[in-house]
């Protein structure tokens, strides 16, 4: 069985690090797939050189026989350690807790609330012996030693510390997607970002943005640091473009920049910890048959996107490209690794055309696709032509961007079950059959 976290074992592959969950042993979501590619760097040929540590982690899983749907995107800085315990402790939360048995969505959001806080608990907990180390030798140095002496004098304490310091640096955003009795929940700190795709009454397939991107392009956010002491001037703190040692507002784990941010002196001034863990949430919204797919996408991915096109808005871009790929692919992580396969071919070409790939570092690129209603014409079975006879193929369809997360359909209280594409009892049946006469073919591996 593929993994959660994501796809099987060439990801796993890539991973490096992977540490196996006990969500890898959760039902994997069959009406969704993932694409995605490390982070890589250019040498002096503007050739691949190396394939770096990837620092995204997927969870896409169903839980108590279809009752709870979990979708998450963890974007991982300063390493993958925080992404996975992320992951792991929210789908806890999420899965283990109260949220199957809950039927009001105003206690489901509170769950989902504490699921992002949970984590930050339990986080501290788990760097304590980090933090006595830190202590001990910070307690060795002299006080008021400046950093160029301090480095003279003691080199191996302060190497030391460097060390300590990039690893309490970890940290992670976190973008989920709960789907339950058909109405969808959604959370985000950080910059990913959770778009649901729906036709209107005029058959015009729109997208809109359920979460925030916690950065400095986000007004709210400038105000609430600006309220702490902050100078935000241009998208910048105090001259810089990074917030500490990274670039979202908001995040998961990351002890640095936050009990440890007066150590940062673009946020020394703050009157409080600048970067906090409190999600967006948004939900429960009513998925009806007019709600087609759902995406979740990495930074890497929609910055590269963003800037190789030029765009403003590269939701929009996103959508048509996924749905170009929905109509002559025959999976759905075919249609997500389509897309990143795109993006990143984009990336390249736009760096050589600028002569400044050298050197350069592509990020990590991923992305999810969850399909709700959208007719799949290659799919790998014929039932996948059935399963929303009324929707029109060959219509054409225009993608109009919305930015708002509020504009959300939830007027119908009567939403249908939205039932898979794709039913593998017949597979299964079959390949089991096949299996017992010594049939199968030799070089496919069948995984279900």
């Amino acid at each position: 069985m593929p993994t959660i976290a994501e796809g099987g074992p060439e990801y796993n592959k890539l991973m490096f690090h992977y540490t196996r969950s006990w969500t890898d042993d959760l039902p994997v979501c069959k009406v969704s797939g993932v694409g995605y590619l490390t982070r890589q760097r250019y040498n002096e040929l503007g050739q691949h050189r190396e394939e770096l540590e990837s620092e995204d982690i997927c969870l896409r899983c169903c839980y108590d026989d279809g009752v709870v749907w979990l979708y998450g995107l963890f974007d991982g800085h300063n390493g993958t350690n925080a992404a996975q315990f992320a992951r792991d402790r929210i789908a806890a939360e999420i899965l283990l807790g109260q949220l199957p048995n809950t039927e009001l969505d105003q206690i489901a959001r509170e769950i989902i609330q504490q699921s992002f806080t949970s984590v930050e608990t339990t986080y501290l907990e788990t760097i304590d012996n980090k933090l006595l180390q830190r202590a001990s030798l910070q307690f060795q140095l002299p006080e008021n030693i400046s950093p160029y002496d301090a480095y003279q004098q003691y080199p191996q304490i302060i190497e030391k510390l460097k060390e300590l310091n990039e690893e309490l640096s970890c940290g992670t955003g976190a973008a989920i997607a709960i789907l339950k009795n058909n109405h969808l929940f959604v959370a985000n700190v950080g910059e990913s970002r959770i778009l649901l795709c729906k036709t209107d009454q005029d058959d015009v397939l729109r997208v809109v943005q359920l979460s925030v991107d916690h950065n400095l392009t986000n007004l709210d956010e400038v105000m609430r640091l600006t309220n702490l002491g902050l100078q935000v001037t241009e998208g910048k703190i105090n001259g810089s473009r990074t917030i500490g040692n990274q670039l979202a507002t908001r995040c998961l784990c990351n002890y640095m920049v936050k009990s440890a941010y007066k150590d940062y002196e673009g946020l020394s001034s703050a009157a409080a910890e600048p970067i906090i863990a409190e999600p967006h949430i948004t939900g429960g919204i009513a998925i009806d048959s007019s709600y087609r797919f759902m995406m979740i996408a990495s930074p890497g991915l929609l910055k590269i996107l963003e800037e190789a096109t030029g765009t403003n808005q590269v939701n929009k871009e996103l959508a048509l490209l996924v749905v170009e790929q929905l109509r002559i692919q025959s999976t759905l992580t075919g249609v997500a690794q389509a897309v990143v396969d795109h993006i990143a071919r984009i990336y390249h070409d736009t760096h050589e055309a600028q002569d400044n790939v050298i050197g350069a570092t592509r990020p990590n690129i991923t992305l999810m696709v969850r399909n709700f209603n959208f007719a799949m014409p290659n799919a790998i079975t014929e039932q996948q032509h059935s399963w929303n006879s009324s929707y029109d193929q060959d219509t054409a369809i225009n993608l109009t961007q919305t930015t708002t997360s509020t504009t959300t359909d939830q007027s119908s209280s009567l939403a249908k079950k939205v039932l898979p594409y794709v039913d593998f009892n017949e597979f299964n049946a079959n390949v089991e059959k096949a299996r017992a006469n010594g049939t199968l073919p030799p070089n496919i591996n069948f995984f279900y």
